[in-house]
C-alpha cells in the first residue's frame, strides 16, 4: 500500500513493544546499570535510547552566510543553517556535507568543527562545521523553500528556526573580527536543564 509523504511521521522515542520479540517492554534499571532503560523481560533485549546528532555547516561565500527557509516541521517557514539528522554508517563530516547538499545544493569545501551544542531537553547534540562555498550557486532540495546568501547585517534574527543556529551565527560574527574560528562547545537550556 502506497501512502502520500504527509502520512509518515517520526515514531516516538519510547517503544511499547520489543523490536526483537514483540513482547510488551518494561522500564526499569537493569542489573549492572545505573539508569532506567526499556527492557524486554521475555528475550532480555535492552532498548537503549541515546541522543540524536544533528549535523550541518556554516557556509560562507565572500562576506555572506547561507541560510535555508525550512519547508518542513518543526519550524517550517523559519530560516536555518543547512543541517539535519546524521544517518547510520556516515561520519560527522559526511553527514554535514550531505545535509548541506540536500538542503541548499551548494558546493562546499568543508572546514573545521565549529560549534558543538548540547541540547539535553530534546535529547540532541547539534554539530556545525565551517564551510567555504565554492561558488554562489544554490539548488535547494524539497526540505527547503528557499536558500539565500545573507550579509551579516541582513540576517533575519527574529525568523531563525533554532537557538543553536542563532548562537552559531553570533559566534561567527564575533570570531570574524579576529579571523580565528575555534571550536565552541556549550549547552543550551530548556525545560529539563536551566
Amino acid at each position: 500500500m502506497s501512502q502520500d509523504a504527509e502520512f509518515y511521521f517520526p515514531a516516538p522515542r519510547l517503544q511499547k513493544f520489543c523490536s526483537q520479540c514483540a513482547t510488551p517492554i518494561t522500564r526499569r534499571i537493569p542489573p549492572g546499570d545505573n539508569r532506567e532503560r526499556d527492557l524486554c523481560e521475555n528475550c532480555g533485549a535492552v532498548h537503549y535510547q541515546n541522543p540524536r546528532l544533528v549535523v550541518g555547516t556554516m557556509p560562507v561565500w565572500q562576506d555572506k552566510v547561507l541560510l535555508c527557509l525550512r519547508a518542513i516541521e518543526p519550524r517550517a517557514n523559519f530560516w536555518t543553517l543547512p543541517a539535519g539528522f546524521m544517518e547510520l554508517a556516515e561520519s560527522l563530516s559526511e553527514g554535514a556535507e550531505r545535509e548541506t547538499q540536500e538542503e541548499a545544493g551548494v558546493k562546499i569545501k568543508l572546514g573545521g568543527l565549529y560549534t558543538v551544542i548540547d541540547i539535553p531537553h530534546v535529547d540532541q547534540v547539534h554539530v556545525y562545521f565551517m564551510a567555504e562555498a565554492l561558488g554562489p550557486e544554490l539548488d535547494p532540495g524539497p526540505e527547503t523553500i528557499e536558500a539565500r546568501w545573507y550579509g551579516l547585517d541582513e540576517i533575519p534574527w527574529d525568523q531563525l528556526a533554532f537557538k543553536s543556529v542563532y548562537t552559531t551565527l553570533k559566534h561567527y560574527i564575533t570570531d570574524r573580527e579576529t579571523g580565528q574560528f575555534p571550536t565552541h562547545h556549550y549547552a543550551l537550556g530548556g525545560p529539563k536543564h536551566p
